[in-house]
């Protein structure tokens, strides 16, 4: 198994790639500590893990909170045994699709930016502490096409994710000396809720042309994502660095 006897802590493990990437490190042999807000998603993620005969464990936290990911972490760490091998920060929102720069609302900014780049900011600070004191580890941000490769349907996802990438890029330059590697998975369209969301409020602006339920469809499998993010966690990628684009 890829991830025999890691020991990981992901965010937004409830729902979309940070769900389907908990269960697949859990059958990889991962033992995960996930944190995320929805709790009604999480349990169900947690049972299967549970229900796999894997090891799981979740953490109720807004990763915008300092103090709760600070202490979030912590516990987490002491859950694994004392160290993390491996951090996955898949937890983010998409919000302000589809609105004018001009009309664009600064508090959907600020919710976007906060929660997207400040919150992937505070994850990687505190996991990082663990990681430099035991001169190991991998760590992987997802940050997306929109904002890396080319344009978005929201100024701020677009602008947070770009912020993602420019995070990850500093990190591996400064981390690389204390035997971590960093690197950031950009992800195209995929069928989750929040993806979901962002294609029907973009189909009702546009006065509902044509099919919502095929634009859904074309919509690509988080688990395509979740694959690639467990392989970047696994030692069989320890030469990969930089960025990792998908469909």
């Amino acid at each position: 198994m890829l991830l025999e006897g890691k020991r990981i802590i992901l965010t937004g493990g409830s729902t979309g790639i940070g769900r389907a990437t908990a269960l697949r490190a859990a059958k990889e042999g991962g033992k995960v500590a996930f944190f995320d807000v929805n709790d009604a998603d999480a349990a169900t993620t947690l049972q299967e893990i549970e229900g796999s005969g894997a090891e799981g464990r979740y953490w109720h936290v807004d990763i915008v909170n300092e103090s709760q990911v600070e202490s979030a972490v912590d516990e987490a760490v002491s859950w694994l045994g004392g160290k993390v091998d491996v951090l996955i920060n898949v937890a983010g929102v998409l919000q302000g699709a589809n609105v004018s720069i001009d009309e664009f609302p600064t508090d959907v900014w600020d919710f976007v930016v906060d929660i997207n780049l400040k919150g992937t900011f505070l994850v990687v600070k505190h996991v990082s502490r663990h990681m430099i004191a035991a001169e190991d580890g991998t760590i992987i941000i997802t940050s997306s096409g929109a904002g890396v490769m080319g344009g978005s349907s929201s100024y701020a996802y677009g602008s947070s994710k770009g912020g993602t990438h420019g995070l990850t890029m500093v990190l591996d330059s400064n981390l690389a000396r204390h035997g971590i590697r960093v690197n950031d998975v950009l992800p195209g369209s995929l069928n989750t809720p929040l993806k979901r969301a962002q294609v029907e409020a973009v189909h009702n602006a546009e006065g509902k042309q044509g099919s919502l339920e095929e634009k859904i469809n074309a919509l690509a499998s988080p688990d395509g994502v979740a694959n690639v993010m467990v392989w970047l966690a696994s030692d069989e990628a320890s030469f990969v660095r930089g960025s990792v684009r998908t469909i």
